[in-house]
């Protein structure tokens, strides 16, 4: 598998998502999506939502069928690993060609999500949320 993948184009992005982290090779092929060796699909738990998220890059640019998108994804949850996902295929197709920046960014994805879990502060019981307060 590694030679032959050697000699085709190979095309890398890295995306992320709160504590998630993607790996994302694009290789051409026949459009499948394979996360940490498992289809997509099963991965991501068959939820349509989480597969359109992943591959919206791809069908901006109407190259859902000519590329097989290779994920190596962990940390956070299935929402935070798709959308790692999503940024890191539309870094890829940057690299691909530059002239898929403009449609890329003019959806959106080529911004990295910066919310994050606020920390917990000290004499509080969440990051936010305080004891009950009584005046008496």
């Amino acid at each position: 598998m590694q030679i032959a993948e050697s000699k085709r184009a190979v095309y890398l992005g890295t995306g992320r998502r709160k504590s998630s982290i993607a790996r994302v090779r694009l290789v051409p092929g026949t459009g499948q999506l394979i996360i940490n060796d498992r289809p997509g699909e099963q991965y991501l738990n068959f939820n349509p939502g989480y597969i359109a998220l992943a591959k919206a890059p791809l069908e901006t640019l109407g190259l859902e069928s000519s590329y097989d998108i290779l994920v190596n994804a962990h940390g956070g949850g299935l929402t935070g690993q798709a959308d790692s996902i999503r940024l890191g295929v539309a870094r890829a197709l940057c690299q691909l060609d530059g002239e898929n920046r403009k449609p890329l960014k003019v959806e959106g994805y080529l911004t990295r999500d910066p919310r994050a879990k606020e920390r917990k502060k000290y004499g509080l019981r969440k990051a936010r949320k305080a004891p009950q307060y009584s005046k008496r």
